[in-house]
């Protein structure tokens, strides 16, 4: 019998993961199961201890974070915190943020900032305050790309929360029972003759995948398997007729009109729709973050056992086989009554091994600590629900592409470009069936206007 998922999901909750899904960047992997309709205000900590407020806009990273704040206090006598945490729906706080900032007053101490809004408070003079200094202890064995993603002129101004590294999810049950082998399939040329081979031997019941209308994530990864980012140039201009860009839409429109394709229901796999796609059959492959890994123990627990995570398949071998996608920084104000100590928490919070261990277990993330990724009391714990919930071990293939995990470079730019390709470009291109040159010389015309 096939899971209906009717009413799992709060009607906010889908409503932000729109709003985050054209940006590919918020931290999809809380988007749509942390956020939360109303603030949610708790305070942790001694009242002996210095007093600090915090923001999110996701209700499960405070709970790690007021967890790591006990840790803190034990391990931190003479440097005792007491946090009052509140966790706002994601306009409100980013609004409410930047207001704080502007005007010089009403910030918080600390506060969670989406990736793809962090440039907004780059800009002018930073009202953030420089994590250097703290972040120093960890810096060696952190990934050094998701540290760059919020920094600007040398100084790092959030520490981050995860890798969000792109893998493909494989339904091995249905694959097995058509007799591929997703372990071959290297290259997207490979990828593409598994579709037809999938499409003859179902009778075209089950495509191979699904594509986006609503987020960039494919084109996110055809441009880091290229080395090209439409956003990258340090005087602000945009690029998105780039080879990579025209590479994947044209492979896109190519597998629809061979059938091995569908348009993703609701625009992308991670909304209520796409968890119902998958569950019912429909797809046997999708590519999306580690963090993705949550959606499955939340919203699709049917699935244990039958999914395997494998890295993208690329153009040309020898490219990249992994991109960073989504993410949030968390930043110490300009405001804050004791920027010193704020900087010192979240980094131990979020850098340390303590710290990494704890986002791994409570929130399923791949940690931007590496020293995690080898801890054999970490990767190799089959009690862990999600080390025991997939076919393959996330940790195996995460310590296989560790070299290839690309980032693109998120600007002022960055919200613009994913808003006109979500509401335009992409319905043009792959629902329409639009020339891709065409299209993306209406989105080059388009953006050029907007810089």
């Amino acid at each position: 019998m096939k899971r209906k998922l009717a009413g799992i999901l709060a009607g906010a909750a889908v409503a932000a993961t729109i709003l985050s899904g054209c940006s590919s960047s918020a931290d999809s992997a809380q988007t749509t199961a942390g956020e939360t309709e109303e603030a949610v205000v708790t305070t942790v900590g001694p009242d002996t201890g210095t007093h600090m407020e915090m923001w999110s806009f996701v209700e499960l990273h405070n709970t790690f974070y007021a967890s790591m704040v006990e840790k803190w206090n034990e391990d931190n006598p003479d440097r005792q915190i007491q946090v009052t945490f509140t966790t706002y729906p994601f306009p409100d706080m980013h609004n409410k943020l930047i207001m704080a900032l502007q005007t010089g007053q009403g910030a918080p101490d600390l506060c969670d900032v989406e990736i793809g809004q962090f440039p907004n408070f780059l800009q002018g003079e930073i009202q953030l305050y420089p994590l250097n200094k703290a972040l120093e202890p960890y810096k060696k064995d952190m990934v050094q790309s998701r540290l760059d993603v919020y920094s600007k002129d040398g100084n790092y101004y959030g520490v981050p929360t995860h890798v969000g590294a792109a893998v493909m999810y494989y339904n091995t049950e249905i694959l097995e029972k058509y007799g591929i082998d997703y372990t071959k399939i290297k290259t997207w040329d490979d990828y593409t003759e598994a579709g037809k081979k999938l499409k003859e031997a179902s009778n075209g019941e089950v495509k191979l995948t699904s594509v986006d209308t609503a987020g960039i994530d494919w084109l996110t990864i055809a441009m880091a398997q290229y080395g090209e980012d439409w956003a990258a140039a340090n005087d602000g201009s945009v690029n998105v007729q780039l080879e990579s860009v025209k590479k994947m839409l044209t492979m896109q429109q190519n597998w629809l009109s061979e059938g091995i394709a569908m348009i993703s229901p609701a625009g992308h796999v991670d909304l209520e729709e796409g968890f119902q796609n998958i569950l019912d059959g429909n797809i046997a492959s999708f590519p999306k973050a580690l963090w993705y890994m949550s959606r499955f123990l939340n919203y699709m627990p049917e699935m244990k056992g039958k999914v395997a995570m494998a890295p993208l398949p690329v153009f040309k071998e020898g490219q990249n086989r992994s991109v960073g996608i989504g993410g949030t920084g968390t930043a110490v104000t300009a405001q804050s009554s004791d920027p010193e100590l704020a900087a010192d928490f979240i980094a131990f919070a979020k850098c340390s091994q303590e710290g990494s261990r704890q986002i791994w277990e409570q929130l399923g993330f791949d940690v931007c600590n590496t020293k995690l990724w080898t801890d054999e009391t970490v990767t190799k714990d089959t009690a862990n629900k999600y080390i025991s919930f997939f076919k393959t071990n996330p940790f195996d293939v995460l310590n296989e592409v560790k070299a290839e995990i690309m980032t693109l470079s998120v600007t002022s730019m960055t919200p613009g470009i994913n808003d006109y390709f979500c509401t335009t470009t992409l319905n043009e291109v792959l629902e329409d069936g639009k020339a891709v040159d065409e299209a993306l010389q209406e989105a080059q015309d388009y953006l050029e206007l907007e810089e």
